[in-house]
């Protein structure tokens, strides 16, 4: 049996044969409060082309975070972020699939090969009692086997709901309360 050698810069589960290279669209979409970076925004701290500028210094949430594709074997190399103009990622605090929308594209979601396979996952993530999200600025669309539903702006808290009723999908945005 052959020993296999262990990149110790990859954390598990992360795909060695897949980097980042030009792609840095995370570094477009998210907002990172640590670098005072709104959602949307280019990080000051990105060189186009050639990555982030502060790579050996980068806050922890930079230093944590994969996208799905750099996770995933079976997203073929139209996924990468920077091909799709989206990046796919777990929902912060859920199992839910986010899809966070470069503000330059935002209908490439929609676009095959994209929109059938993100359907399909939404109705996986409906049986699974999850669901998949498509964000775009401040705006979040819930993704149902038949339509997708604009639930506007959430806030911290909030609970989206998903319920079915007669082979019919409705959402409910369960709106957190106020502090105080």
């Amino acid at each position: 049996m052959t020993d296999v050698a262990i990149n110790p810069d990859v954390p598990p589960g992360v795909l060695p044969d897949r980097t980042c290279g030009p792609c840095n669209l995370c570094c477009k979409v998210f907002n990172f409060p640590d670098l005072d970076k709104p959602a949307g925004k280019w990080c000051q701290h990105v060189e186009q082309g050639k990555g982030c500028k502060i790579y050996d210094d980068r806050p922890g949430f930079c230093r944590t975070f994969f996208c799905e594709w750099r996770l995933s074997p079976t997203l073929g190399p139209e996924w990468k972020p920077d091909r799709a103009r989206f990046v796919l990622s777990t929902y912060p605090g859920t199992t839910a699939l986010a899809v966070t929308l470069d503000p330059g594209a935002p209908g490439a979601w929609r676009k095959e090969p994209y929109y059938s396979q993100i359907k399909e996952w939404g109705r996986h993530a409906l049986v699974n009692g999850s669901q998949v999200m498509v964000l775009s600025g401040n705006r979040v669309t819930i993704v149902l086997p038949t339509s997708d539903v604009d639930v506007g702006v959430l806030q911290t808290g909030d609970k989206i709901n998903v319920f079915q009723t007669n082979g019919t999908y409705s959402v409910e945005v369960e709106r957190a309360k106020p502090a105080g």
